[in-house]
């Protein structure tokens, strides 16, 4: 990997997103099921600096170990996630790899069998900012593994 500049020097650029993220977490989806579709999305950009934030982030929401090794295998793993959940993780990817026919139907019906058009909306708004946040860290090769939860920072 070459070394490129830290997007951390411009944090008013980045203001916008951070303030979209606070908003998002406050926008009444669970914390935790936030963090997995975050996690889940960040699986299929490859985003190492947002797998690490947000693996840490959803154990400090009282997600378990296991939760988090399972979640790239979810579909084969049914006793372990929600309906709601799954929903979630079918929605964020179809979003997340629009083809060329958009997101499939079933994915949407299935999706909004356990939200509400409000939250359909908000996770959505959660999809795309992560893949928003992916697509920086990755084009600008921010290194992975050094992000710790606010609650630890303040230890």
């Amino acid at each position: 990997m070459s070394k490129r500049f830290s997007i951390m020097k411009y944090p008013q650029a980045l203001k916008p997103l951070l303030d979209y993220g606070v908003a998002l977490h406050k926008c009444g989806l669970e914390a935790s099921l936030v963090e997995l579709v975050q996690m889940r999305v960040s699986q299929i950009n490859g985003c190492a600096y947002c797998l690490d934030m947000h693996s840490k982030d959803a154990r400090t929401a009282g997600e378990t170990e296991q939760r988090l090794y399972m979640l790239a295998g979810w579909r084969e793993a049914p006793a372990i996630y929600s309906e709601r959940e799954c929903a979630a993780f079918a929605w964020a990817e179809a979003v997340t790899r629009l083809g060329a026919d958009g997101v499939p139907d079933e994915v949407y019906q299935r999706a909004l069998a356990s939200f509400s058009e409000e939250e359909l909306l908000n996770l959505t708004l959660a999809v795309n900012l992560i893949n928003t946040w992916n697509r920086i860290n990755v084009a600008f090769q921010t290194p992975g593994g050094s992000y710790r939860p606010a609650a630890r920072q303040a230890a």
